[in-house]
């Protein structure tokens, strides 16, 4: 997939007037690439480094939430007091690491979706909980690239607080009412819906309902940019 992000606007589809669809705004673990087996990796090995076990209802506690609920979440768990930096480096680093060191797949239909939606010139964002260092290797290893990125380090609250994508929306300088977001988790989710977005959740670890303004679909290989448009609209 190219890295260029177009420069111009081409014409507007047929029957989709482009004002109504302001920007997509995308999740990136287990949105966009099956990162989650390497999350509980490193959370299971972190947890072991505190004295302690981690089970696969640990992690799905934890899906979709920022850095500092999931350290929280590891020390209450602990057995041996560890400095809380040292833990943030154990995660941050460790999953750094493992993302430089495997083949991580993009999820069926990502790359379709994004270079659809690049190549209509619709603003686009990544928004992801993850720290920096995490996702820059990620984006890295799939070649590919956002115009605007929202990630952990640039918040004071991540989700499910609506900072991550009011910040992401305004940086698109697009009315989040008409931006859609598409997510994998109820914390992913639920910023994206107190932030005022028309959401699609693409469950993959945790059930979401289907609710008002959110669509559910199994696989990404089910949207289009014409779905997105059509959505937008209402």
């Amino acid at each position: 997939m190219s890295r260029t992000v177009p420069r111009s606007l081409p014409a507007e589809p047929a029957g989709h007037p482009r004002g109504e669809l302001l920007g997509v705004l995308f999740d990136m673990d287990g949105l966009l690439v099956d990162s989650e087996p390497l999350w509980f990796e490193v959370e299971s090995s972190v947890m072991s480094r505190l004295g302690g076990s981690w089970q696969e209802s640990d992690q799905q506690a934890l899906v979709g939430g920022s850095l500092s609920r999931s350290l929280d979440y590891l020390l209450t768990k602990a057995a041996r007091p560890v400095p809380r930096e040292t833990v943030a480096g154990w995660m941050v680093g460790g999953m750094v690491e493992l993302v430089n060191s495997r083949s991580l797949p993009a999820m069926p239909g990502a790359r379709e979706l994004l270079a659809e939606v690049a190549a209509a010139g619709v603003p686009y964002a990544l928004v992801t909980s993850s720290e920096r260092p995490v996702m820059e290797a990620v984006l890295d290893q799939l070649d590919v690239a956002f115009p605007v990125t929202v990630c952990g380090d640039d918040v004071s609250k991540s989700k499910p607080d609506p900072e991550p994508y009011l910040l992401a929306a305004a940086k698109l300088g697009a009315d989040p009412r008409h931006c859609v977001a598409i997510e994998d988790s109820p914390n992913g989710v639920a910023s994206a819906a107190a932030a005022g977005c028309l959401t699609i959740a693409v469950p993959s670890m945790v059930p979401i309902p289907a609710a008002e303004r959110r669509l559910v679909v199994a696989s990404l290989t089910e949207l289009s940019l014409d779905r997105l448009y059509r959505l937008a609209a209402g």
